[in-house]
Protein backbone atom coordinates (compact mmCIF):
# COMPACT_ATOMS: atom_id res chain seq x y z
CA UNK A 1 0.00 0.00 0.00
CA UNK A 2 1.32 3.44 -0.91
CA UNK A 3 1.84 5.94 1.93
CA UNK A 4 0.04 9.26 1.99
CA UNK A 5 2.01 12.36 1.07
CA UNK A 6 1.89 13.59 4.66
CA UNK A 7 3.17 10.28 6.06
CA UNK A 8 5.93 10.19 3.45
CA UNK A 9 7.10 13.69 4.35
CA UNK A 10 7.04 12.93 8.08
CA UNK A 11 9.04 9.69 7.66
CA UNK A 12 11.61 11.27 5.33
CA UNK A 13 12.24 14.12 7.77
CA UNK A 14 13.08 11.54 10.44
CA UNK A 15 15.57 9.59 8.30
CA UNK A 16 19.30 10.02 8.86
CA UNK A 17 20.33 8.91 5.36
CA UNK A 18 18.84 9.35 1.91
CA UNK A 19 16.64 12.08 3.31
CA UNK A 20 17.05 14.87 0.74
CA UNK A 21 13.89 16.54 -0.56
CA UNK A 22 14.67 17.06 -4.25
CA UNK A 23 12.49 19.19 -6.51
CA UNK A 24 12.72 18.61 -10.27
CA UNK A 25 10.93 21.37 -12.15
CA UNK A 26 10.08 21.97 -15.79
CA UNK A 27 8.32 24.57 -17.90
CA UNK A 28 4.93 23.81 -16.35
CA UNK A 29 5.80 25.59 -13.11
CA UNK A 30 6.56 28.79 -15.04
CA UNK A 31 3.37 28.62 -17.11
CA UNK A 32 1.55 30.21 -14.15
CA UNK A 33 3.92 33.17 -14.65
CA UNK A 34 2.78 33.54 -18.26
CA UNK A 35 5.69 31.77 -19.92
CA UNK A 36 4.61 29.23 -22.57
CA UNK A 37 5.65 25.63 -22.19
CA UNK A 38 7.60 23.86 -24.91
CA UNK A 39 5.45 20.99 -26.11
CA UNK A 40 1.94 22.02 -25.03
CA UNK A 41 -0.75 23.27 -27.41
CA UNK A 42 0.46 26.83 -26.78
CA UNK A 43 4.09 25.80 -26.51
CA UNK A 44 7.00 27.93 -27.59
CA UNK A 45 8.16 25.30 -30.08
CA UNK A 46 4.81 25.74 -31.80
CA UNK A 47 4.57 29.53 -31.56
CA UNK A 48 8.23 30.34 -32.02
CA UNK A 49 9.41 27.84 -34.60
CA UNK A 50 6.57 27.70 -37.09
CA UNK A 51 8.60 26.26 -39.95
CA UNK A 52 10.94 23.97 -38.01
CA UNK A 53 10.81 20.88 -35.85
CA UNK A 54 12.32 21.46 -32.39
CA UNK A 55 14.96 18.79 -32.95
CA UNK A 56 16.09 20.72 -36.04
CA UNK A 57 15.79 24.32 -34.89
CA UNK A 58 17.05 23.79 -31.34
CA UNK A 59 20.50 22.52 -32.34
CA UNK A 60 24.03 23.87 -32.44
CA UNK A 61 24.18 22.75 -36.06
CA UNK A 62 21.21 24.96 -37.01
CA UNK A 63 22.65 27.87 -35.04
CA UNK A 64 25.91 27.65 -36.98
CA UNK A 65 23.98 27.94 -40.24
CA UNK A 66 21.40 30.55 -39.14
CA UNK A 67 22.93 32.76 -36.45
CA UNK A 68 20.64 35.75 -36.91
CA UNK A 69 17.39 33.74 -37.05
CA UNK A 70 18.24 31.85 -33.87
CA UNK A 71 19.22 35.04 -32.08
CA UNK A 72 15.95 36.73 -33.12
CA UNK A 73 14.11 33.86 -31.47
CA UNK A 74 16.28 33.98 -28.33
CA UNK A 75 16.00 37.75 -27.96
CA UNK A 76 12.23 37.25 -28.10
CA UNK A 77 12.64 34.73 -25.27
CA UNK A 78 14.72 37.34 -23.46
CA UNK A 79 11.72 39.68 -23.65
CA UNK A 80 9.34 37.04 -22.29
CA UNK A 81 11.66 36.30 -19.37
CA UNK A 82 12.21 39.95 -18.50
CA UNK A 83 8.46 40.50 -18.28
CA UNK A 84 7.74 37.34 -16.24
CA UNK A 85 7.50 37.31 -12.46
CA UNK A 86 7.81 34.34 -10.09
CA UNK A 87 4.52 32.78 -9.01
CA UNK A 88 3.41 31.18 -5.75
CA UNK A 89 4.99 27.86 -6.74
CA UNK A 90 8.42 29.45 -7.16
CA UNK A 91 8.10 31.25 -3.82
CA UNK A 92 6.91 28.09 -2.01
CA UNK A 93 9.96 26.16 -3.23
CA UNK A 94 12.27 28.96 -2.04
CA UNK A 95 10.58 28.89 1.38
CA UNK A 96 10.97 25.09 1.53
CA UNK A 97 14.71 25.55 0.92
CA UNK A 98 14.88 27.85 3.95
CA UNK A 99 13.11 25.22 6.05
CA UNK A 100 15.18 22.21 4.98
CA UNK A 101 18.65 23.70 4.44
CA UNK A 102 21.05 20.79 3.68
CA UNK A 103 18.18 18.31 3.21
CA UNK A 104 17.06 20.15 0.09
CA UNK A 105 18.02 20.37 -3.60
CA UNK A 106 16.37 22.06 -6.56
CA UNK A 107 17.04 20.71 -10.06
CA UNK A 108 15.41 22.68 -12.85
CA UNK A 109 15.11 22.22 -16.59
CA UNK A 110 13.94 25.81 -16.83
CA UNK A 111 16.12 28.47 -18.42
CA UNK A 112 14.17 31.49 -17.17
CA UNK A 113 15.83 32.18 -13.80
CA UNK A 114 12.47 32.60 -12.03
CA UNK A 115 13.50 30.28 -9.20
CA UNK A 116 16.39 32.57 -8.38
CA UNK A 117 14.14 35.65 -8.64
CA UNK A 118 11.90 34.01 -6.02
CA UNK A 119 14.86 33.52 -3.68
CA UNK A 120 16.08 29.99 -4.43
CA UNK A 121 19.83 29.68 -3.91
CA UNK A 122 20.76 26.00 -4.29
CA UNK A 123 19.80 25.44 -7.94
CA UNK A 124 21.14 23.00 -10.52
CA UNK A 125 20.15 24.45 -13.93
CA UNK A 126 20.57 21.32 -16.00
CA UNK A 127 19.56 23.00 -19.28
CA UNK A 128 21.39 26.28 -18.71
CA UNK A 129 19.97 29.79 -18.51
CA UNK A 130 18.78 32.07 -21.31
CA UNK A 131 19.78 35.14 -19.29
CA UNK A 132 23.45 34.39 -19.95
CA UNK A 133 25.65 33.70 -23.00
CA UNK A 134 28.98 32.17 -23.85
CA UNK A 135 31.33 32.12 -26.84
CA UNK A 136 30.33 29.53 -29.44
CA UNK A 137 34.03 28.65 -29.74
CA UNK A 138 34.16 28.22 -25.94
CA UNK A 139 37.14 30.59 -25.65
CA UNK A 140 35.78 31.90 -22.34
CA UNK A 141 33.24 31.09 -19.66
CA UNK A 142 29.63 32.05 -19.10
CA UNK A 143 28.95 35.79 -19.25
CA UNK A 144 26.11 38.30 -19.02
CA UNK A 145 24.44 39.96 -22.00
CA UNK A 146 25.76 43.41 -22.85
CA UNK A 147 23.42 45.93 -21.12
CA UNK A 148 23.17 47.64 -24.51
CA UNK A 149 21.58 44.57 -26.13
CA UNK A 150 17.81 44.84 -25.98
CA UNK A 151 15.12 42.17 -26.25
CA UNK A 152 13.08 41.83 -29.45
CA UNK A 153 9.67 41.02 -30.77
CA UNK A 154 9.66 37.70 -32.59
CA UNK A 155 9.48 39.32 -36.05
CA UNK A 156 11.93 42.13 -35.28
CA UNK A 157 15.22 42.02 -37.21
CA UNK A 158 18.63 42.41 -35.61
CA UNK A 159 20.41 45.73 -36.12
CA UNK A 160 24.08 46.03 -37.07
CA UNK A 161 24.80 47.05 -33.47
CA UNK A 162 22.93 43.99 -32.17
CA UNK A 163 25.08 41.75 -34.35
CA UNK A 164 28.23 43.46 -33.11
CA UNK A 165 27.18 42.94 -29.47
CA UNK A 166 26.42 39.27 -30.19
CA UNK A 167 30.06 38.56 -31.06
CA UNK A 168 32.72 37.53 -28.56
CA UNK A 169 35.05 40.38 -27.55
CA UNK A 170 37.91 37.91 -27.10
CA UNK A 171 37.94 35.95 -30.37
CA UNK A 172 35.29 37.58 -32.57
CA UNK A 173 33.14 34.46 -32.98
CA UNK A 174 29.37 34.53 -32.41
CA UNK A 175 28.10 34.36 -28.86
CA UNK A 176 25.54 31.65 -28.21
CA UNK A 177 22.73 31.22 -25.67
CA UNK A 178 23.99 29.44 -22.55
CA UNK A 179 21.54 26.58 -22.98
CA UNK A 180 21.68 22.90 -23.89
CA UNK A 181 20.63 22.15 -27.47
CA UNK A 182 19.24 18.87 -28.81
CA UNK A 183 22.49 17.81 -30.48
CA UNK A 184 24.61 18.48 -27.38
CA UNK A 185 25.36 16.33 -24.33
CA UNK A 186 24.96 16.95 -20.62
CA UNK A 187 28.16 17.64 -18.68
CA UNK A 188 29.08 18.65 -15.15
CA UNK A 189 30.74 21.99 -15.87
CA UNK A 190 27.73 23.64 -17.49
CA UNK A 191 24.76 21.40 -16.66
CA UNK A 192 25.48 19.73 -13.28
CA UNK A 193 25.26 16.19 -14.69
CA UNK A 194 27.26 14.40 -11.98
CA UNK A 195 25.95 16.57 -9.15
CA UNK A 196 22.33 15.90 -10.11
CA UNK A 197 22.84 12.12 -10.15
CA UNK A 198 24.76 12.22 -6.84
CA UNK A 199 21.84 14.10 -5.30
CA UNK A 200 19.42 11.52 -6.72
CA UNK A 201 21.24 8.72 -4.88
CA UNK A 202 20.65 10.50 -1.57
CA UNK A 203 17.07 11.60 -2.22
CA UNK A 204 14.22 10.45 0.00
CA UNK A 205 11.49 12.16 -2.04
CA UNK A 206 11.75 13.43 -5.61
CA UNK A 207 9.01 15.94 -6.38
CA UNK A 208 8.51 16.18 -10.16
CA UNK A 209 6.69 19.35 -11.18
CA UNK A 210 5.70 20.68 -14.58
CA UNK A 211 7.77 18.47 -16.85
CA UNK A 212 6.86 15.80 -19.38
CA UNK A 213 10.18 14.04 -18.76
CA UNK A 214 11.14 14.01 -22.43
CA UNK A 215 14.89 14.48 -21.89
CA UNK A 216 17.42 11.97 -20.64
CA UNK A 217 18.86 13.46 -17.44
CA UNK A 218 15.46 13.94 -15.73
CA UNK A 219 14.67 10.33 -16.62
CA UNK A 220 18.00 9.19 -15.16
CA UNK A 221 17.39 11.21 -11.99
CA UNK A 222 14.02 9.52 -11.44
CA UNK A 223 15.41 6.06 -12.17
CA UNK A 224 18.28 6.65 -9.72
CA UNK A 225 16.02 7.90 -6.91
CA UNK A 226 13.86 4.78 -7.13
CA UNK A 227 16.86 2.48 -7.51
CA UNK A 228 18.29 3.78 -4.22
CA UNK A 229 15.01 3.47 -2.31
CA UNK A 230 13.49 6.94 -2.64
CA UNK A 231 9.94 7.91 -3.60
CA UNK A 232 8.76 9.84 -6.65
CA UNK A 233 5.88 12.29 -6.18
CA UNK A 234 4.62 13.77 -9.44
CA UNK A 235 2.50 16.93 -9.40
CA UNK A 236 0.63 16.95 -12.70
CA UNK A 237 -2.99 17.59 -13.64
CA UNK A 238 -2.70 15.07 -16.49
CA UNK A 239 -1.56 11.45 -16.79
CA UNK A 240 0.62 12.13 -19.81
CA UNK A 241 4.24 12.22 -18.68
CA UNK A 242 7.17 9.84 -19.01
CA UNK A 243 7.10 9.45 -15.22
CA UNK A 244 3.48 8.33 -15.15
CA UNK A 245 3.98 5.89 -18.00
CA UNK A 246 7.18 4.47 -16.50
CA UNK A 247 6.47 4.41 -12.75
CA UNK A 248 2.72 4.64 -12.04
CA UNK A 249 2.46 0.90 -11.32
CA UNK A 250 5.27 0.95 -8.74
CA UNK A 251 4.68 1.31 -4.99
CA UNK A 252 7.11 4.22 -4.76
CA UNK A 253 5.26 6.54 -7.15
CA UNK A 254 2.47 8.95 -6.15
CA UNK A 255 0.57 11.21 -8.57
CA UNK A 256 -1.02 14.40 -7.21
CA UNK A 257 -3.45 15.79 -9.79
CA UNK A 258 -3.54 19.36 -8.57
CA UNK A 259 -2.28 22.80 -9.54
CA UNK A 260 1.45 23.00 -8.82
CA UNK A 261 1.43 26.16 -6.69
CA UNK A 262 -1.41 24.91 -4.46
CA UNK A 263 0.32 21.58 -3.84
CA UNK A 264 3.72 23.18 -3.14
CA UNK A 265 2.16 25.46 -0.53
CA UNK A 266 0.59 22.38 1.09
CA UNK A 267 3.95 20.55 1.04
CA UNK A 268 5.60 23.54 2.72
CA UNK A 269 2.96 23.48 5.45
CA UNK A 270 3.50 19.74 6.03
CA UNK A 271 7.26 20.25 6.33
CA UNK A 272 6.67 23.06 8.86
CA UNK A 273 4.38 20.77 10.83
CA UNK A 274 6.80 17.81 11.11
CA UNK A 275 10.21 19.46 11.00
Amino acid sequence: MKPTLETLIEETLQKEKRNIFTFLTGAGISSESGLPTYRGSDGIWIKGTKYHKPEEFGTFRYFNQNHEEVWQYNLFWKKLIEEAKPNQGHFAIAEIEDLLDSKYQLITQNVDGLHQKAGSKNVFEIHGNKQTVRCSSECSGVMQFSPELKSKELTEDLTERDIELLHCQNCGDWLRPNTLWFDESYNEKLYFFNSALKTAKNTGILFVIGTSGATTLPQMIAETVLQYGGFLVEINTEEDSYFFERFSRTKKYILIKEKASDTLIRIKEMIEKYK
